[in-house]
């Protein structure tokens, strides 16, 4: 029988289930990734599981995000991931080697394999026809101590391009078009899986900023076939053995189909303040900028860099504007620096920064009050850059380039001929900032500093879930306005009693006092409730402060299975109409919550406020059932175990 892409690597990992869209499947891990953010708590997981090794082909541990140090706090859980990593069989790519995604891409990614990271954007790897799944850091943690990875088998959507991109048009492009098409939900329960003629002219760096940036839409992941250019690629990074050609069959067949003609696009532009709020740039353009920010997981390739080199070389960014520029790893710094790319842009008035996460996530460069930004990154949402009243736009490197140069939103078509980027060149390949494990576990010390405490576990599930309404929000909440990233939160990922402290900092940042006070209580949310980020902190955070319900109208997928994994019962309206007839500071019970989840019935929510009563659902798979049961993952695994 005929499969498609994603169903032959699915097939060759399945260690249970059916590949039959909405049925749970779990699949067999062959690596994972972690970077610092959320890494130091998933291996305070992993070794709470007592497992002595990692049981995965490969696992690495990044360090990425939390550069900024202001503080102990980065450093000693730096200090604590090395160590760990040492004893427990995991390769430790050190500060400044470079952002975990590009990194993996470059130095690990194998195609026809399976990745599980913990971070979102990890279907990067899609980009050389390897299967990279985003999820919390607690299953991470199962999968390093050889657990299979379970989720409802998506929908396989065929995105087919043709045609041949118009100059100065880019993959960021392509990807920012569908979002706009789609939406921020139109991926949710979706693996997108690229084929047709167009992708002969996308290298896999190129093809990697469109699987990164599935993530948005939702999707689970994002896929390319491994072809001659995923060859090519593999070649110039001197990992040529891991090539292996992979595609769909002729007539595999698809739950939905997209066609795109590469041709009829040009350069785009989201708007603040999401990435689905997509226009052409021609329309805006002539909006004044004051700051420029090239890099990030999604944009911070060699290939991406020369762009943006061969825009500014000879010329000098617009007085008015700030232009920063990070390279995605070492290697491409120093590519750039070999080949006198680098001497351009700092020749031209960019700004230099070090191999990392970054502006992305908050950490640095923050715009100035009021102020435009765009960026070649991948999400836009309001406050996550660090300046609430900014506006960030995002956009190709082409686009940016252009516009750091004009002082203002530019169409880089007005540039005249387009630039021609030969990859063929080699990269600078060097190693030596990958630690490999210590070949003797028995001399290794884990290092601990005062930040890094035991991770919390919930109690198995009640009969009775009882609480006030702590917090009711809108449409796509994201885990940034469950719990921030940036500079001040991001060093406490590590220590759930003071990060619990930012919970819902950007919406009400009285929260955790008036949910300590209630002794908790349940949230409830609109459609797309926890869409973005990984961060299993935006469940792990609620907990800790007492939330035992969520309610919502849908929710997005990693975050739904985060609550799960620390106890938090997820619900849905059965009639999404209920939801307007719920306040903040009602007092909700759902009565037989227990029984409903052993039994797989729907359960009643009763409105003690209102004398009514409503209908939700839980959804939850047999599994799922399990852990909520046990309280949480960690207990569940300690259940199999004994």
């Amino acid at each position: 029988m005929a499969q498609n892409l994603t169903e032959k690597i699915l097939s060759d990992h399945l260690v249970s289930g059916e590949l039959e869209p909405g049925v749970e499947i779990g699949i067999r891990v062959d690596q994972t990734l972690t970077q610092d953010s959320t890494g130091t708590m998933a291996y305070v997981q992993f070794e709470a599981m007592g497992i002595p090794r990692v049981r995965t082909k490969l696992s690495v541990s990044y360090v990425d995000h939390n550069m900024l140090q202001e503080g102990f706090e980065n450093a000693d859980d730096h200090r604590y991931l090395q160590s760990v990593a040492a004893k427990y069989g995991i390769y430790f790519s050190r500060p400044g080697n470079g952002i975990c995604h590009q990194v993996h891409l470059e130095r690990f990614g194998v195609p026809g394999e399976t990745l599980l990271g913990s971070d979102s954007h990890t279907p990067t790897a899609g980009g050389l026809g390897m299967l990279g799944i985003g999820v919390g850091g607690l299953e991470v943690a199962v999968a390093m101590g050889g657990g299979p990875y379970y989720f409802a088998m998506p929908r396989i959507v065929e995105v087919r391009l043709n045609g041949k991109l118009s100059p100065w048009v880019s993959s960021k492009d392509i990807i920012m078009s569908l979002a706009g098409a789609l939406t921020v939900k139109g991926g949710v329960g979706k693996i997108f899986e690229y084929t047709g003629p167009g992708l002969e002219g996308l290298s896999v760096p190129q093809r990697a900023t469109m699987t990164n940036m599935g993530a948005e839409l939702g999707a689970t992941s994002s896929l390319c076939p491994s072809d001659d250019n995923t060859r090519r690629y593999l070649e110039l990074q001197k990992r040529p053995q891991v090539w292996r050609p992979l595609a769909a069959d002729a007539k595999a067949g698809y739950d939905e189909r997209q066609t795109v003609d590469l041709s009829k696009l040009e350069p785009v532009v989201a708007l603040p303040h999401s990435p689905d709020n997509v226009k052409p740039v021609s329309e805006v353009a002539g909006i004044n900028v004051q700051q420029v920010a090239i890099g990030s997981c999604t944009n911070s390739s060699y290939y991406d860099l020369m762009v943006a080199a061969e825009i500014l070389k000879g010329k000098t960014v617009h007085p008015d504007v700030s232009l920063v520029v990070t390279p995605g790893s070492r290697q491409v710094l120093e590519t750039i620096a070999r080949n006198g790319a680098l001497a351009e842009l700092i020749r031209s008035g960019a700004r230099i920064l070090e191999s990392a996460c970054g502006p992305c996530i908050g950490m640095g460069q923050a715009p100035a009050s009021g102020s435009i930004s765009l960026r070649t990154y991948n999400r836009n949402f309001e406050g996550r850059a660090g300046t609430r009243d900014a506006g960030v736009y995002l956009v190709s490197p082409e686009v940016a380039a252009a516009s750091a140069l004009m002082g203002r939103l530019t169409d880089p078509r007005d540039l005249g001929e387009a630039i021609r980027i030969d990859e063929s060149a080699g990269y600078a390949i060097d190693d030596r900032l990958i630690l490999p494990p210590a070949p003797d576990p028995a001399t290794v010390e884990i290092l601990r500093g005062p930040n890094i405490k035991p991770v919390p576990s919930p109690p198995p599930l009640a009969d009775v879930l009882e609480g006030e309404v702590l917090l009711k929000v809108g449409d796509h909440i994201t885990t940034d306005h469950i719990l921030p990233a940036g500079a001040k939160v991001l060093p406490l990922r590590s220590n759930i009693p003071a990060i619990a402290e930012y919970t819902f900092e950007r919406i009400d940042p009285t929260f955790p006092e008036r949910a300590r006070k209630a002794h908790g209580g349940a949230i409830v949310g609109g459609e797309n409730y926890g869409q973005g980020s990984s961060r299993e902190h935006a469940a792990i955070a609620p907990m800790f402060l007492g939330v035992g319900f969520v309610l919502a109208k849908s929710f997005a997928r990693i975050h739904r299975t985060n609550l799960i994994n620390f106890g938090i019962l997820p619900l849905t309206f059965a009639d999404p109409q209920d939801f307007a007839d719920v306040v903040q500071g009602d007092r909700l019970r759902v009565v037989g919550a227990r029984r409903a989840v052993e039994q797989g019935t729907g359960v009643t929510v009763e409105s003690l406020t209102r004398s009514r009563r409503f209908q939700a659902e839980h959804g939850l798979t047999a599994r799922e059932r399990a852990i909520l049961l046990a309280g949480g993952v960690l207990r569940y695994t300690r259940t199999l175990a004994s």
